[in-house]
């Protein structure tokens, strides 16, 4: 910030006056450059920790808080918590002279010439600040934040057990390797993403969009003429252990742009004028998590981070520019009351969204508690967790499916991807399911896997032979082709083949009519149409639903 000569440029004559009359200079003169050098050489030799002595509790707490905070808080901050510095003009002064009757603490600091107002550079742009000139503080030994907060714990308190809790898992690994085998089979555009959620372990679709955003800033993904597909990169993730991939997940989250402000229960934001820092909010979280086995209250958690850094998102201290509303209500949550509805949520969110669906921590079923997992605090404190995970076989069944265990390599899951089909995920943390199907073996060819290869590489991860009509029907869809097809069709049976060849017959019934089924029975292109024609025809058509 700037020194004083430069901050009492800014006062308006009169106010450089009442400030050195406070303390004994006489300022008549209309210099007012004359009158900025005499204060700046009087209050440049203060000893301002002693001045500190003198002043009243209510005025000290302002200054040390200023002190605390490298000389500066943003305005709306300061005012906040010490009161309104009243903004005049040269006429408005002399009528009604705020120095003898101040509104506030800080207005009483600001007619002695100790704090200052003005803007400065940060990383979010200009910020108007309330400050204490560097020359001014220099003398000062450096004042302990935390001995100017109020009520504030210095650490988390453990709580007890709960009874029941959902425990953290690795989960996240297998469904962004489910990610990328989907993207090699179809390509990863909005309009299809909901198509993920019958083959991911957990289907929400916050979580979704997570690992979706991880997997691009990892350059597991990439950009193609026909959408998102996979790139060479995921490879060397892929054929990483468990808690290898787990931790690069986290790493890949601390800085990542996914932004959990907008992805928070019961928040709409809206509007692209405004913007929040998401790697400040996960900082703000991860640099107070205790480092235990222990458990512990998430809303004590929350509670800290309110009285340590409240204004963690909003560095300007300004609470009236974000357009956020209440889910439920409707209602737009502005003013610093709003920040347990807004900071407050997103503060739970990151523990209960992001940092348990990586593994890292577990939480409560009924009660809002949380503890971070033995993952967690290795990533935390630069340790490793060891690889413990024993890959279990995949089988090649005689049907065609292909078992694949959740502890078996996530490369090796994404390579059956290729010549497979996904069938939808049953039972979460046991199989994943694919099939050989004429339609994944085209497929294969074209990535140029050939069905030798095929058979080839099932046996590999198998670990025996392909069972043998598996065998005889790939190598006879090689030489062939499809051979046999299943459709869902609508048939029209008549009772009488002299009914069939009018409808044939007919302008206006036959466009309906598909493929023969022999003399009593005929495909139909749109049963809808071909009833509306058939009553006007003079007959009526029963429909049948089998169930």
């Amino acid at each position: 910030m700037r020194t004083l000569p430069q901050a009492l440029l800014d006062h308006e004559l009169i106010v450089l006056r009442v400030i050195g009359e406070w303390w004994d200079l006489d300022l008549t003169g209309a210099d007012k450059a004359a009158c900025v050098e005499g204060l700046a050489g009087v209050l440049g030799a203060l000893d301002l920790e002693r001045e500190m002595s003198f002043l009243p509790p209510e005025e000290v707490e302002p200054l040390r808080a200023l002190l605390a905070h490298d000389g500066r808080l943003p305005v709306s901050t300061f005012m906040r918590q010490f009161g309104d510095v009243r903004q005049m003009g040269p006429g408005r002064l002399e009528q009604e002279e705020p120095w003898y009757d101040p509104v506030s603490p800080a207005e009483a600091l600001w007619y002695r010439g100790l704090i200052y107002r003005g803007f400065d550079r940060t990383a979010e742009g200009m910020v108007e600040f309330f400050y204490v000139p560097t020359d001014l503080r220099a003398p000062m030994a450096p004042v302990d934040a935390a001995s100017v907060a109020e009520a504030m714990p210095a650490s988390l308190e453990p709580a007890p057990e709960p009874e029941r809790f959902a425990a953290a898992d690795t989960r996240a690994v297998d469904d962004l390797t489910t990610i990328l085998a989907a993207a090699q089979i179809m390509p990863l555009q909005e309009e299809n993403l909901s198509r993920l959620d019958a083959w991911l372990l957990q289907p929400e679709p916050a979580r979704r969009s997570l690992l979706l955003t991880l997997a691009w800033e990892m350059g597991f993904l990439r950009e193609t003429p026909d959408g998102i597909r996979p790139a060479r990169t995921g490879v060397a993730w892929l054929r990483q252990g468990r808690e290898a991939q787990a931790r690069a997940l986290a790493e890949a989250w601390s800085s990542c742009g996914w932004n959990e402000l907008r992805h928070t229960p019961g928040l709409i934001c809206e509007g692209s004028g405004w913007e929040n820092d998401p790697i400040v909010a996960r900082n703000a979280v991860l640099q107070r998590l205790p480092q235990t086995g222990d458990w512990y209250h998430l809303d004590d958690l929350v509670r800290q981070i309110e009285l340590e850094e409240p204004d963690f998102q909003r560095p300007d201290g300004n609470y009236d520019t974000w357009y956020v509303r209440d889910a439920e209500t409707n209602a737009y949550l502005t003013g610093f009351e709003s920040w347990p509805g807004v900071e407050g949520r997103l503060l739970r969110f990151l523990v209960r969204g992001p940092l348990h669906w990586l593994g890292l921590s577990d939480l409560a079923m009924d009660v809002g508690q949380f503890r971070l997992t033995t993952r967690a605090r290795a990533w935390l404190g630069h340790g490793h967790v060891a690889e413990t995970e024993v890959a279990q076989p995949i089988k090649v069944m005689p049907d065609g499916t292909i078992l694949v265990p959740q502890s078996a390599g996530r490369f090796e899951r994404f390579q059956i991807a290729r010549v497979a089909e996904p069938q939808p995920v049953q039972d979460p943390g046991q199989l994943y399911l694919y099939r050989l199907t004429p339609a994944s073996l085209g497929l294969a060819r074209d990535q140029g896997i050939d069905p030798g290869r095929v058979l080839s590489f099932l046996a590999e991860v198998g670990g025996q032979d392909v069972p043998a009509g598996i065998r005889r029907a790939v190598e006879r869809w090689a030489s062939a082709g499809t051979e046999a097809f299943l459709e869902h069709v609508v048939v029209l049976r008549v009772a009488d083949p002299e009914i069939l060849d009018k409808l044939r017959s007919n302008p206006r019934a036959n466009p309906f009519l598909g493929e023969s089924l022999g003399d009593l029975a005929v495909v139909v292109t749109d049963w809808d149409r071909l009833q509306q024609v058939t009553a006007q025809l003079g007959l009526f058509i029963e429909v049948r639903v089998w169930e």
